[in-house]
């Protein structure tokens, strides 16, 4: 059975969400254990916790950053690492715009299993979503299994977006990455308006960012516009 938990990093109310400028939604996994939750509660609620409860189906939660004068709102997806919950899950990488893949630096079978993951996102997703690769756990750097280079050399190797290592125990680059990931969203998104309207496109093509209204995102007098 799945499991929902929805948190929000802020004390808005779900109607406050339709004030955000876009929405982007995030998939993060990995193998069970490397700290997907706690990266992303560390994030969107700047909380760690150190007991280990595993993830069941899925867990969700938003928060918003700010980018330039935009209200960015992240939707994200963790899902759990386990083969059993495989097809619940799979039916939620269609409408992701970024995947964020997670291993743990101690851990080096999880870094491993980072090819399966991939695979799993270039079957079930857009083929347009993009990757982020994220080592967790660099905290542990006297346990490390897995040099920062070797990291880096998969980022390289597999058209992935950015690599960084982070710890959600310490807080070490957990609400950077996230903020980097909608970085990158956002500005290949408007550039992707400004192109559509400087070839006098009269339709843009969703499907490209998950997005419904971006025709209207930066018409004058639009301040604010939901994206997806």
């Amino acid at each position: 059975m799945e499991k929902i938990d929805e948190l929000n990093s802020s004390s808005k109310s779900e109607d406050d969400s339709e004030k955000s400028d876009l929405t982007f939604k995030i998939i993060v996994l990995g193998d069970p254990g490397v700290g997907k939750s706690s990266l992303s509660g560390r994030a969107a609620k700047n909380i760690f916790n150190a007991e280990y409860n595993t993830t069941i189906g899925f867990e969700f939660l938003t928060f918003f950053v700010k980018i330039e004068d935009k209200n960015v709102k992240l939707q994200i997806w963790d899902t759990c690492g386990q083969e059993t919950y495989k097809s619940l899950i799979s039916n939620f990488y269609r409408n992701a715009s970024l995947a964020m893949l997670i291993y743990s630096i101690d851990n080096k079978d999880s870094f491993n299993n980072i090819n399966k993951w991939l695979k799993e996102i270039k079957l079930q997703s857009n083929p347009d979503i993009k990757v982020v690769l994220i080592g967790n756990k660099a905290d542990l750097e006297n346990k490390r299994q897995v040099t920062y280079e070797e990291g880096q050399k998969f980022k390289e190797e597999n058209d992935i977006i950015f690599f960084k290592e982070a710890s959600a125990k310490s807080g070490i680059n957990a609400k950077e990455i996230f903020y980097d990931a909608a970085k990158n969203l956002y500005d290949e998104c408007i550039s992707f308006f400004f192109k559509a309207k400087a070839s006098n496109l009269t339709k843009l093509n969703e499907s490209s960012f998950n997005s419904s209204k971006l025709k209207s995102f930066y018409e004058p007098g639009n301040k604010r516009k939901k994206c997806c």
